[in-house]
């Protein structure tokens, strides 16, 4: 007998969450180039300390006051995202060893990417609002902006600004931007949850299918 709709919402949304934040440590740990905002937060660590993590928490919560002149609602997702994300990437790079062999690494990347896609489609499936950083693009978009154009300025404003701060630009990066798009694409309509509140919810999946190419938020859920 599966759990009421509400309860199952709410778990897969942690789950998500807490599997997108162990998915982005994995790429910080392989050391091969991570998405662009994390590369923004990594060049932040660097040249401000605090741990990645907490500038993942940090930057999510100045993108949400983004959203007030956009009049942009967020929902419990988005808060939870402020606060989970970040803090499962630092418990992550507290405690597991960085690996240093060629091939660990790159398996922490490709393991790193196509989590990072599940757990995408599992917090957004969930229905309970979109991280900051999309629902920043999807409120610009709702004022007659270009989302492509919104997504593609914001991802290489941050990359550029990342890179001159010193973080990680690698091959990871390229992975993760070229298979980023299809696996949310693959896992978001699959682990959507039906609760009879089809339209808002939908409406959130369609947008975020429609930048998912860019990156997702994260940590894009970033």
């Amino acid at each position: 007998m599966l759990p009421p709709p509400r309860l199952r919402r709410l778990s897969q949304l942690y789950a998500g969450l807490t599997l997108y934040g162990f998915s982005d440590a994995l790429l910080l740990l392989a050391g091969l180039g991570v998405d662009p905002w994390d590369v923004f937060h990594q060049g932040l660590s660097r040249q401000l300390g605090l741990a990645v993590g907490t500038w993942v928490n940090i930057v999510g919560a100045a993108v949400l006051l983004l959203w007030l002149p956009l009049r942009q609602r967020p929902g419990l997702g988005t808060v939870s995202n402020v606060l989970v994300i970040g803090s499962v990437i630092d418990l992550t790079m507290a405690t597991v060893p960085a690996p240093h062999t060629l091939w660990v690494r790159v398996t922490a990347l490709v393991a790193g990417i196509v989590l990072n896609g599940f757990a995408t489609g599992a917090y957004i499936g969930a229905g309970l609002g979109p991280g900051p950083r999309d629902g920043l693009m999807t409120g610009f978009a709702a004022r007659g902006h270009s989302i492509r154009a919104v997504r593609t300025t914001m991802e290489v404003a941050v990359l550029a600004i990342g890179w001159l701060l010193g973080g990680t630009v690698g091959i990871g990066t390229a992975a993760y931007a070229l298979a980023i798009g299809p696996l949310a694409h693959v896992f978001i309509p699959m682990l959507r949850i039906s609760a009879g509140d089809g339209n808002a919810r939908g409406r959130s999946t369609r947008e975020l299918l429609e930048v998912a190419p860019a990156a997702g938020d994260g940590a894009s859920a970033t």
